[in-house]
């Protein structure tokens, strides 16, 4: 079955134009293989070349200009120094300039506060974008210099086959495994959700994954959790082992199947999730939760060293396996296409202010699930009460405020 990874809307000519992905299987042959490899550590080469002549021209006091131009010259003199980056489809080369330039632009946003680009290593995830001299028929894809290659497709996604234009084609290696990605592009009617008018608050947690504010509750996968004792037994195997011999490849080899496992559940159960809210509620409305500010790290320094380090690391841990970052993209674009909308809402005190009279004491919450206000006894689970917070309080507070500024444009 196809994934879809990523979703824009924008209007034209009354419709909508929608961006999307579907992702499969690619099963090579082992010379493809051999090429394709080369060109991602081809890619690889181009991206971290540039990146470190950059670094070292920054200390310098020289930076190198941001920009397509000056990378694409940079380019011309690693293929004169490397010879064999000329044996790669120049697509793919010129694809990664694209990327790391956008890297920069997204580091230097003050809105975004994106991490500056790092370094790629061998073992990472990585892959390489073909955004033409591609073909595509029934359930094989040709690339240039490679040729065709299968990849696997069910019967009921032949039947949907792939909507609109194919813009790009997108290959990578995760965990030892090919998979290919086709981004394409349509307008469609725009949409009206059939559930107009149904409003939804959500509280997120790790007791419980997800409170509805209509006194419903998602269970999380808790993927990592389940599989954390055999992910040990597997990293003291590695220690044990010579490094770069052949049980010590052999063993990273099972440990990133072992996380790309947990992250394919975890993934899996946050599309159930999110594609049944989106379906049943027009607007949704959830805490803006900074998730890297939550998993800081508490060691602190050699000078002031943190307190609970080792409790501070596994929560940590829970936090970041639940995976609230991409639930939140997957529903921004389900709710997109299905006209509904999703509001972010500051997370202050919705947890400790009483649904019933408004009253904020830390003294409310009781234990993890229940809630009782000392004010005018109010008692309910502690995380309905938030997600009703959040759907009362500010969420309406927000849909009036965004319902005035349409009016008034």
């Amino acid at each position: 079955m196809p994934g879809v990874w990523h979703t824009i809307y924008g209007k034209l000519n009354g419709n909508v134009k929608r961006q999307q992905g579907y992702v499969f299987r690619l099963t090579p042959a082992a010379e493809q293989e051999t090429l394709l490899r080369q060109f991602v550590g081809c890619s690889r080469l181009v991206w971290n070349a540039i990146l470190a002549e950059n670094e070292f021209r920054c200390a310098e006091g020289d930076p190198l200009p941001i920009g397509r131009k000056s990378f694409c010259a940079r380019l011309l003199d690693l293929k004169a120094k490397y010879p064999f980056l000329k044996e790669a489809h120049s697509q793919p080369l010129q694809q990664t300039l694209n990327d790391l330039v956008k890297a920069y632009e997204r580091a230097f946003n003050p809105k975004l506060a994106a991490e500056p680009p790092a370094f790629k290593k061998k073992r990472d995830a990585q892959g390489i974008r073909f955004p033409q001299g591609f073909h595509i028929k029934n359930k094989r894809v040709k690339l240039p210099k490679v040729g065709w290659i299968n990849f696997r497709c069910s019967a009921l996604t032949m039947k949907r086959k792939l909507e609109g234009k194919v813009t790009s084609v997108t290959v990578r290696l995760n965990a030892g495994l090919w998979y290919v990605s086709f981004a394409t592009e349509r307008e469609v009617e725009e949409p009206v959700h059939e559930m107009m008018g149904e409003v939804v608050g959500i509280d997120l947690g790790l007791n419980r994954w997800a409170a509805l504010s209509d006194g419903t509750f998602v269970e999380g996968a808790n993927a990592f959790k389940k599989h954390e004792s055999r992910l040990a037994i597997l990293q003291q195997k590695l220690a044990r082992c010579v490094k770069f011999s052949k049980n010590w490849m052999k063993c990273k080899r099972n440990i990133a199947r072992l996380h790309s496992k947990t992250a394919n559940i975890r993934k899996d159960q946050i599309h159930k999730a999110s594609s049944a809210i989106s379906k049943n509620h027009a607007v949704v409305i959830k805490e803006d939760l900074r998730v890297v500010n939550m998993t800081t790290s508490a060691k602190g320094t050699i000078e002031e060293p943190g307190k609970n380090v080792a409790a501070k690391s596994g929560l940590n841990r829970r936090i970041q396996d639940q995976g609230w970052g991409e639930f939140d993209r997957q529903l921004a674009y389900k709710l997109a296409w299905l006209g509904g909308k999703l509001l972010h809402v500051d997370a202050r005190n919705t947890s400790r202010e009483c649904n019933a009279c408004g009253h904020i004491s830390k003294e409310n919450r009781l234990t993890r699930e229940s809630f009782a206000c000392v004010e005018c006894g109010h008692a309910a689970n502690a995380d309905t009460n938030a997600a009703l917070n959040i759907e009362g309080r500010a969420g309406w507070a927000r849909i009036v405020c965004e319902s005035r500024k349409l009016s008034a444009a």
